[in-house]
């Protein structure tokens, strides 16, 4: 049990509980346990979570009553601020009725939900208007996979491909600051509309949440999260979907594997022999789900001083294209460690569009260049 779930103490949790039934609507006849049951209370720091299970018809009413149910919460001792977390169930086949037209859009955060109707291929796998997803992963975090994602999604949008970006980390979402894009989708005919940036349509939970909001969510609603992402986007036909894989092997990897029909994967390491080994188990993740390997790319491969021009090898080099041809699978290229790359990300624009002449956007270009020749992806096709 990690810090943030430690449980409040038989008093908190009476405390909470009254509170709950005590803060009514405006009509003075209900409060949010007339809406939904109470799921768990976790304490941390002097901050309270209070989970509640509600149908999302439901959640709706709830939603009025929240911002005063927070703050009486918060005035009881012990407690300086309360969170309430709303863990929407649909029952199985059952369509929420959705207002007609065009709104900003709440994310509901999801629980696993069987009764969500998407389109499927005729192998029963969801998107059928992609011609090709593919998966960009790493074995751990901290080797760049986001970055190299983004980049090389831009870059299969200036091949001239329809591209669309899923970022499928749930706790640490990156992609709204990396495409300097913060406004929240909208909803239209209960679709969640795909934000449009540099040329992708993408999708991220960071679109949804306060980018100070740390996710505290248990496997199960990270999975129905992901699954609201697929059933629920108003995906357009793309050539390509390129998804930002969460950093692992874990329940979300196997959830996306599961649902879609990955055309590939690439795998993205940096050159030291740690990296490496947890870039092992993600070539054997894919192999083991039969998603076909696309390749590795070695990020960080080396450092050019922006004075001198002199190359250091910081963490190595050649350790991912030594472990692609171990693997027998194709070798991307080298990605250098540039401080351009980062500002780049952070200033919201990838580099491959906002220098597309520099030696990093050279590399991403080649990467995008090698993925779309090995998916045989023409624009227009």
């Amino acid at each position: 049990m990690t810090d943030f779930e430690k449980p409040a103490n038989e008093t908190d949790q009476r405390r909470i509980l009254e509170t709950l039934r005590l803060v009514k609507d405006e009509a003075g006849t209900s409060n949010v346990l007339s809406f939904a049951s109470l799921e768990g209370i976790a304490l941390r720091d002097g901050h309270a979570h209070v989970s509640l299970a509600t149908s999302r018809e439901d959640a709706a009413r709830i939603e009025p009553m929240r911002p005063r149910v927070e703050a009486a919460l918060a005035t009881l001792p012990g407690i300086s601020r309360a969170t309430i977390i709303l863990t929407a169930h649909r029952a199985p086949g059952k369509v929420a009725a959705q207002p007609q037209g065009h709104r900003p859009f709440q994310l509901e955060q999801p629980a696993n939900s069987p009764g969500h109707p998407q389109p499927t291929r005729p192998d029963g796998k969801a998107l059928p208007q992609v011609r090709a997803i593919i998966a960009v992963a790493s074995g751990k975090g901290g080797v760049g996979k986001s970055t190299t994602a983004v980049n090389l999604a831009a870059g299969l949008a200036r091949l001239g491909l329809r591209t669309g970006m899923l970022d499928a980390d749930i706790y640490g979402p990156s992609l709204p600051r990396m495409l300097g894009h913060s406004a929240k989708p909208a909803l239209e005919n209960g679709k969640i509309i795909p934000v449009e940036a540099w040329g992708m349509h993408a999708m991220s939970i960071g679109f949804l949440v306060d980018e100070q909001q740390a996710m505290i969510w248990r496997g199960p609603m990270v999975m129905g999260a992901i699954g609201q992402f697929l059933a629920d986007v108003a995906w357009p036909a793309l050539d390509v979907l390129v998804i930002d894989m969460p950093p692992g092997t874990g329940d979300a990897q196997l959830t996306i594997a599961q649902k879609l029909s990955l055309r590939g994967a690439v795998i993205v390491s940096t050159p030291q022999d740690i990296a490496l080994l947890d870039a092992r188990r993600g070539l054997a993740m894919f192999e083991r789900m039969n998603v076909p390997l696309l390749g590795i790319v070695e990020n960080m491969s080396y450092f050019c001083c922006p004075n001198c021009n002199h190359r250091t090898e910081l963490f190595g080099h050649g350790g991912a294209r030594e472990e692609a041809e171990k693997a027998n699978v194709p070798f991307l290229g080298e990605i250098p460690l540039l401080a351009d790359i980062r500002m780049s990300a952070d200033a919201g624009t990838p580099i491959i569009l906002s220098a597309p002449e520099s030696e990093a956007a050279q590399a991403y270009t080649r990467l995008a260049r090698a993925v779309a020749q090995s998916l045989r992806l023409e624009p227009g096709a």
